[in-house]
């Protein structure tokens, strides 16, 4: 049975993370990270010293504690009323501002959103206008969502929120079946740029006119999502959007004046001062 893990060792293992990695857990809600760490012990039959030994020692085993880490779980047109608002609110209100405009996806995951996106963009005839950037932490997560393909289980939850969404036409339309996958044809990724970045630790890299981190910052303790927000907010041209995921919030933010409420349900906000 494993054992339970105390303040203390947590402590110690996002000290030694950052210290020899490089990257920063530790402005992350102890309960989610906690979590995780239980579940590592557990798959890969360690306590916390070899653990920490393991993190100390192996440069290659990083990559495999960031892909246990970083929460993968998505779909593709995930909360269709959300991408109905984007459709028929949200973009157009962009393009009155710009023909050609930008999207920074946080947190890509395997990229079910992006793909999402780039369907509904391509649907409304404006793709070939629009500039994407992916980025997420874990690199092999990043590879997967470059390959574009996906289980034909997971496409049955994916094409019943196409419907809901109101596409065009059928998802099916958009991905070949090859090897009991779900291939998605490739120019549907023609205008994307996928990039390793580290939404603690890195830089803001462009302005954006929309902005996408939803589900990822319920794993950041208040301080944390306090300065990714702040981040999201230097990133964006004046009057872009920003959209976050159903359970956060940026009422305690102290960039929250500096946006209004587009749409409290869907929690999408534009930004209005600099």
């Amino acid at each position: 049975m494993i054992q339970d893990i105390d303040i203390k060792d947590l402590k110690r293992i996002t000290d030694l993370v950052y210290a020899k990695h490089g990257y920063d857990f530790r402005n992350y809600a102890m309960s989610s990270f906690k979590r995780r760490m239980l579940r590592i012990l557990e798959v890969w039959g360690l306590n916390i010293e070899s653990l920490l030994n393991k993190l100390a020692d192996s440069t290659i085993f990083i990559d495999d504690f960031l892909d246990e880490m970083t929460v993968n779980v998505t779909e593709m047109f995930r909360d269709p009323g959300f991408w109905r608002l984007l459709r028929e609110e949200i973009i157009p209100g962009v393009m009155l501002n710009n023909k050609q405009f930008k999207i920074w996806h946080a947190g890509c995951s395997s990229g079910e959103e992006v793909i999402s996106m780039n369907i509904m963009l391509h649907e409304m005839g404006v793709k070939e206008n629009v500039k994407i950037f992916a980025t997420d932490l874990d690199k092999s997560i990043l590879d997967r969502a470059r390959s574009a393909t996906y289980s034909l289980k997971n496409m049955e939850t994916n094409e019943k929120n196409y419907v809901r969404f109101q596409g065009k036409t059928a998802l099916k339309d958009y991905y070949t079946e090859e090897n009991g996958r779900a291939v998605m044809k490739k120019d549907l990724l023609s205008n994307v740029v996928f990039q390793k970045h580290d939404l603690v630790l890195g830089e803001a890299f462009a302005k954006f006119d929309l902005v996408l981190c939803r589900n990822v910052m319920i794993y950041f303790n208040q301080a944390l999502q306090n300065e990714v927000l702040k981040k999201f907010h230097g990133s964006l041209n004046k009057y872009g959007y920003l959209a976050i995921g159903a359970k956060e919030s940026m009422i305690w933010c102290d960039y929250a004046n500096r946006f209004i409420v587009v749409n409290q349900e869907e929690r999408i906000f534009k930004k209005i001062r600099d």
